[in-house]
Order: C-alpha cells, then structure tokens, then sequence
C-alpha cells in the first residue's frame, strides 16, 4: 500500500505530526520519564501498558503488542484504510495528498465514473433487454426478491460481443478506456468485444461505496461460471472484499464479520437478516483481505464446506491469519454439513437457526488442536511431542501477546509437557531472520542490535560509513541494515523512526523493524553510539573471517581478493601477502 504514496511525500507528512499529540487528542496520555502511558485501546486491561515514544514517534503495548506509527495508530484506533489515514494526517497537516493517489483516474471520464456508467447500464438490461426475463428467473429462482436485487445494485449483461462497448461508445467513451476499466477485452485482430455476455452482474464496491469492478455469474452452462473484473488501476483482487460496504452500511456497529465464498452467499444472507457476511473474490484469504476485515470488526468467522477441500481452504486461512492475531481479536470456523452452502442453508433453515451454527463454530485455537490431534496417539509421549513441535511451527507466526502465551499454555497441557518445554522447542524452531520475540532483546544477532540502535538514534548512519563495505557479508537480515544506513544518509532530513517505518507500511521487512523499534536500550543513550559502532565491527570481522576462509581454500574471486586486500590495508597487520 504505501509504495501508493510517494516516500518524499510521507517523510514530509509525519515531520508535521507528533505522534503524542495525535494520541492525546483521542485517549489520555501519562507522562512516564521520556515516555507517555496509557492504558491500550486494543484491549482491555486495568494497568497501563501502551507507551508512545516522541523520539521515535512509535507506539507499543506490551500487552497486546499492537504498535506502529502515526498511520498505524489511525488505521487501528478508527478503523480506517491506508489511503484514508494518510488523508486524514493531511488534513491534520494543512497538506494536500498528491493527485492521483486516491483511486481516481487522470482520465477526464475517469475509471470510476466510467465503471459507475456501466453499474448503470447493467441495472437497466435487468429492466429493460429483451431477454431479461432469464435473469430474472434465474435470481427469483434462488430466492432473491427484488428488494434486495436493488439493494446490492445486481444487474444483467445481455448476450451479444458489444452491448455495452456500443452504450458506451456512443456516449463518447473511448474504447480504450472501457479496456482499462477491464469492461471490454482488446483481440488480436484489434477487434474490441465485451468482458462480460449473458450474465447476472455483481458491483464490487470499495470501502467508499464507489464501484471498482465487476463479477458475472453465467447463464447457462458456460465456463467459467463466475467472471471476474481483472486487475485495473481502481481494482485489486487481493484486497477487495464483496459484500464489506454493504455490511458496513447496514449494520450501525459490526460485531462480527463472516467470510463465505460467493456473492449469492452474501446477498442471501444478507436477504435472511445475516447482514454482515462477506466474500473474497475467487482468490484464498490474503492478509490484505484480513487487514481489512481487523479493522472493521475484532470477531471474524470463516465458513467452509465440511469437505476435504473446504477444511484445505480453511488450514490456509488459518495460516494467513496467525501473524495479525492479538489479545482482543476472535477468529472461528464454520464447517457446513455435506452439500450445503450458506446460501441454501439459511434458506432451508432461516436466520436463527443458522446463527446459532455462528455460535457454535470452533475457535481458531479449537480448529488448530483438533487437527493436530486428529492423527496423533496422544498416549504416547513422541506422538504427543511431535504435536506440540508441529503446533509450534504454527504459533511461531503469531506476534508476542497474552492470546499466544494462553495458547502454548493449553499446548502444554494437551502434550503432557511443561510450558518451558514448549517455549524452548519454540525458540529452537525461531529462524535467525525473524524478529524479536521480546521487545527487551534485540541481540541475538548483530545485525537485528544495529537495526535496532538505528531505529532508537536515527542520527547513528551519520558514522557508519559506506554500508558497501559490507556487501560480501553473508547473513540473514544484512541487506535490510545496508538498505537503511543508505537511506538515512541519502535523506538527512528524516528525523525519526516513524518516518523511516512508514517507508515499509505494509511489507514484511516493516514488521520485522515494527518488532526491533520497540527495543529500549538497557544502558544510557551516551554508551549507544559505541554500542552501535562496536557491533558494525563485529560485522566486517564476520566478513574478514569468511574472506579468510574462502582464501585458505582458494576460493575468492578477485572481487573478493580486492576486499581483503583493502581490509589488509586497514587492519594493523596484514592479513595476505602481496
């Protein structure tokens, strides 16, 4: 999301906002030493454990371990998008976010305008086109009524290779345009014709309520039987939800989310008084789609059929899900009876009955145990051991949270072994590139206490000196620490972490420096700058020793030979004779 948002732009936003105050202005904050202090909005707790830092313009709650910057803060706090947040901070800021940056097209018809025109044309065939009447049938046929065909703005594609490319054409539209908006597919012969013929139409509107794309459901027996609108500028599958404006719009404060697979899953529940449920769009869970659900609601449900495939789908929703589980967030999982789908089952059974199935759906940590379980002879201790090993490679994904150290609680119990059994096979299974598991302790590798000096001091880079010294180096995580040594010195005028991390809002290499940005050093500040060079140190001897090594059995390359003869240079004895 933030590569969205030019880098210059972001710097020059957060220089004008102060974290503390932002905060202040919705909860109040404590001062505690160079801190503030509150108790976290995220959850609920009697003693204070969320803490903004003005120097670093980050927050952390060691509670729950939300954290994040200024942007983070709003999206959490008010459940906004990215693009949103950002606006608001330039509201705040007396700034204009650069044009173009919010979904809209340069175009003078505009994607969106344009992709509003076509809702239109759509909703009209299902009124008005001779064959109509097929569509019609077709969703009286599944129970949906016309009020709540008007009331999702469901609409028809008649037959035919230009339909809409003539509407539109005719009202001065250029084909080129309708190709962007991915409403008209160019041929190889340079013929234009319509994506979508003979089909029920579906808007996919964005968290605004504008719509951004289409899916068509075929009449017939023609494949495949639902058409989606492909990637366009306004419209990314990966994160746009069907249902999530209309659910937002209809329900005052959303309680719970529920993901199902299809539109007419969606727009019958809804129709049944199951008005919060709603649909990925042809692809798996991804963390986008979940980014979105979290904001919206902390009680999310997954729905699958009871089939192989449908526990499959639902193992990798669960995978997806673990990293963005906290304290306060409630996932479970809904398995359907065989040959069911929710659109026929709360049909067959209505609103209540089908709503006390939401009640009874397994928790994510039930779901987990349950098919860890279902192969193990939990009678045996190897059986039993090999369960908690594989239950640790999951957990190893969630953040540090109350939530996670009740669950390898429960962990423990169920293997029959201690807790601090669990945790070591926990630790043991921690790759060197993953982030901190405690905020206290970023020193299990040189290379995570540099990132981490520099996230506490931004001004430490002014000393590193040229960060391609250490190219050569071979480690996990190096790449990343070269990469921000450049930046802060390429950009003198970044003047805090949050800058830095709003740069990788979004990326995994964010959440690793997230983790390392809420280490405090356990000494005073005036010993962190040789800390900080003392373990730049440590790196170039790593990087002398594998050059070393590499020499003894004559394996450098002359790159390489030439680096250990400028480390020769500098070092008091020459390590290589000329």
């Amino acid at each position: 999301m933030a590569a969205r948002i030019p880098p210059e732009f972001l710097d020059h936003l957060l220089s004008r906002i102060d974290l503390v105050e932002l905060i202040d202005s919705r909860m109040p904050l404590r001062r505690a030493g160079r801190e503030y202090s509150a108790c976290c909005p995220f959850h609920t707790e009697k003693t204070p454990s969320f803490t903004v830092s003005p120097s670093k313009q980050f927050y952390h709650c060691f509670g729950c371990g939300a954290h994040g910057t200024a942007i983070g803060f709003l999206m959490e706090y008010e459940r906004l998008e990215f693009l949103d947040a950002i606006e608001e901070l330039a509201r705040l800021a007396g700034l204009e976010v650069p044009r173009g940056l919010t979904g809209e097209s340069n175009k003078p018809e505009g994607l969106l305008t344009l992709l509003v025109k076509a809702e239109r044309f759509f909703q009209q065939q299902l009124s008005e086109h001779p064959t109509r009447h097929k569509a019609v049938a077709y969703l009286h046929n599944r129970g949906v009524d016309d009020a709540t065909i008007r009331a999702f703005n469901i609409g028809y594609a008649p037959p035919g290779w230009d339909n809409l490319l003539k509407a539109m054409t005719a009202r001065g539209v250029a084909s080129q345009d309708l190709v962007m908006a991915g409403l008209v597919l160019k041929q190889d012969d340079g013929l234009c014709r319509d994506r979508f013929r003979d089909r029920i139409m579906f808007p996919i509107h964005d968290r605004r309520g504008r719509t951004v794309a289409f899916g068509g459901r075929a009449l017939g027996e023609v494949q495949p039987k639902y058409l989606n609108s492909p990637e366009t500028p306004v419209f990314h599958k990966g994160s746009e939800l069907y249902g999530l404006y209309e659910a937002r719009t209809k329900v005052r404060q959303v309680q719970r989310l529920l993901v199902v697979e299809g539109y007419m899953d969606v727009v019958a529940l809804s129709q049944h008084g199951v008005p919060y449920a709603v649909a990925t769009l042809g692809t798996a869970t991804t963390l986008a789609h979940l980014e979105r659900l979290f904001r919206t609601t902390y009680d999310i449900t997954f729905c699958f059929d009871g089939d192989v495939a449908g526990r499959n789908a639902a193992w990798r929703a669960l995978e997806t899900t673990l990293p963005l589980l906290r304290e306060g967030r409630r996932v479970h999982f809904l398995f359907l009876p065989e040959g069911e789908d929710p659109d026929s089952l709360v049909r067959k059974e209505g609103r209540q009955a089908f709503e006390l199935r939401l009640e009874q759906a397994l928790s994510l940590s039930d779901y987990v145990f349950e098919r860890l379980s279902a192969n193990v002879d939990t009678r045996t201790l190897d059986e039993r051991a090999r369960m908690a090993e594989q239950a640790c490679a999951l957990f190893d994904k969630m953040p540090d949270s109350v939530y996670r150290d009740m669950i390898m609680q429960r962990l423990a119990e169920m293997a029959g072994l201690g807790k601090v059994d669990i945790e070591n096979r926990l630790t043991a299974s921690v790759p060197a590139v993953v982030p901190l598991t405690r905020p206290t302790n970023p020193t299990r590798t040189p290379v995570r206490l540099a990132i981490a000096h520099l996230l506490n001091d931004i001004h430490l880079a002014r000393l590193a000196g040229n960060p391609e010294r250490f190219q050569a180096i071979d480690l996990p995580g190096l790449l990343l620490l070269r990469e921000l040594i450049e930046l802060l010195q390429s950009h003198p005028h970044i003047e805090h972490a949050g800058q830095v991390l709003a740069r990788y809002e979004g990326t995994e290499e964010g959440r690793v420096l997230k983790r390392l940005a809420e280490w405090q050093p356990p000494y005073p500040s005036e010993f962190c700058e040789k800390e900080f060079l003392d373990t730049l140190v440590q790196l170039e001897n790593s990087l002398q020793k594998n050059l070393l090594d590499k020499f003894v059995q004559g394996k450098l390359n002359p790159e390489e030979k030439e680096r250990l003869r400028d480390l020769s240079q500098t070092s008091s004895k020459p390590l290589i004779k000329e």
